[in-house]
């Protein structure tokens, strides 16, 4: 099977920077987009970037300017670099990737774990 595994939550002042990593493993035959999303407490989980394996980017506008997102195909891994922190960045960030397992199937998603992003004022 598939599993995505993300690194690099944790705390951090406003104004500072954290980098997050996943990387997918297991049956894999091809990957299409991967991502970024992230829920806050009491609110839906929504995107925050997105990258194709053309390269191709997209960010939710509350994050243009700040963030990154950039992938390795060679590693299966796709990063989020995030700069100027803000207290409204706290969340829970989830990896996203849309993959397929073999030749003749379908794309399909899958989710990482989850990990934690505090930003502190």
């Amino acid at each position: 099977q598939v599993q995505l595994v993300e690194s690099g939550g944790g705390l951090v002042q406003a104004g500072g920077s954290l980098r997050l990593s996943c990387a997918a493993s297991g049956s894999i035959f091809s990957i299409n987009a991967m991502g970024w999303y992230r829920q806050a407490p009491g609110k839906q989980r929504s995107l925050v970037a997105s990258i194709l394996s053309s390269g191709s980017t997209n960010y939710a506008d509350s994050v243009k300017g700040r963030f990154t997102i950039s992938r390795d195909n060679a590693k299966n891994t796709v990063y989020l670099q995030m700069n100027s922190l803000k207290p409204e960045d706290t969340a829970v960030y989830y990896c996203n990737s849309n993959i397929k397992i073999s030749y003749g199937m379908s794309y399909r998603d899958y989710w990482g774990q989850g990990t934690q992003v505090t930003v502190s004022s």
